[in-house]
């Protein structure tokens, strides 16, 4: 069925200035940040491409060091068959898992 432009809506959202939020929205964002992650449903959210993670791992400013790294063979294999740049991929992985628990880690002062 054609879709007529008329009956098209488009919004633009201003990260700036994100939309109110009801008190019914608030509390479920509330009760959803009070779970353990282990317990949150993430099977609806959408996967992101691979060429989000490599363009995510090129912005970064950190300065990258060479070293010797043993994997399993099995995760080795499965990033080298993702194509050109896995190292990359490798490291934005890791870099997301530090970013999400570096508020919990004991770190050396």
């Amino acid at each position: 069925m054609p879709t007529k432009e008329s009956s098209i809506v488009k919004r633009t959202l201003d990260l700036g200035k994100p939309p109110r939020l009801s008190a019914e929205q608030k509390a479920r964002l509330e009760a959803v940040a009070a779970m353990p992650d282990d317990q949150i449903d993430y099977s609806d959210a959408p996967s992101l491409p691979d060429a989000v993670w490599i363009k995510a791992a090129a912005e970064l400013p950190y300065t990258k060091q060479q070293i010797t790294l043993r994997l399993d063979a099995e995760v080795l294999d499965f990033f080298k068959h993702t194509g050109k740049r896995y190292q990359s991929r490798i490291n934005a992985v890791l870099r997301a898992y530090v970013e999400a628990h570096k508020a919990h880690a004991k770190l050396p002062e």
